[in-house]
């Protein structure tokens, strides 16, 4: 027969072991996480990290976005971004070897932006985007919509234009 003591050793080492070794069991712990709105690509050479579009006009939107390139030694450029229906200025926009272009706060500080016209970029809804890069990496991901307040209240919006579609 156990003591009291011994009984209680053993229960806490019953109870102690789930919350100990959930590690082994797939936690989250064991998985790329980023708590953001936007949606990661690491498939390429280059990843595409919280891809997100902000419009604050039914039609337009402003791409925001970190490229990551993960080749040390090359650069990369990301030469367009499509999608049906869509538009998109992309100003030849260079990934350093081993360093990132930030599309996440266009403008503000000199950094690049990419403007987006067409009629599917409506807030709360999610565009179809390809990015293409000079490497050949093409990516193509869902991307949704938001609307140019809260936290997207400074990205630098494209203008609308007579021949903007907003259908």
């Amino acid at each position: 027969m156990k003591s009291p003591i011994q009984r209680r050793v053993a229960i806490a080492a019953l109870l102690l072991a789930p919350v100990l070794g959930a590690c082994g069991f797939s936690a989250q712990t064991d998985q790329v996480y980023q708590a953001a709105a936007g949606v990661n690509d690491r498939s390429g050479n280059v990843d595409i990290l919280n891809a997100l579009v902000v419009s604050g006009t039914d039609g337009v939107g402003t791409l925001s976005t970190t490229l990551v390139d993960n080749d040390q030694t090359r650069p990369d450029e990301l030469t367009s971004v499509t999608g049906p229906g869509i538009e998109a200025t992309t100003a030849g926009i260079v990934v350093p070897a081993g360093g990132h272009a930030d599309l996440s706060n266009p403008g503000a500080d000199g950094g690049p932006q990419v403007a987006l016209r067409g009629a599917g970029i409506k807030p709360g809804q999610f565009v179809t985007l390809t990015f293409v890069f000079a490497s050949g990496q093409s990516t193509t991901l869902l991307v949704q919509v938001f609307t140019a307040t809260g936290n997207y209240t400074g990205v630098p919006l494209p203008s609308p234009s007579a021949t903007s579609p907003t259908g």
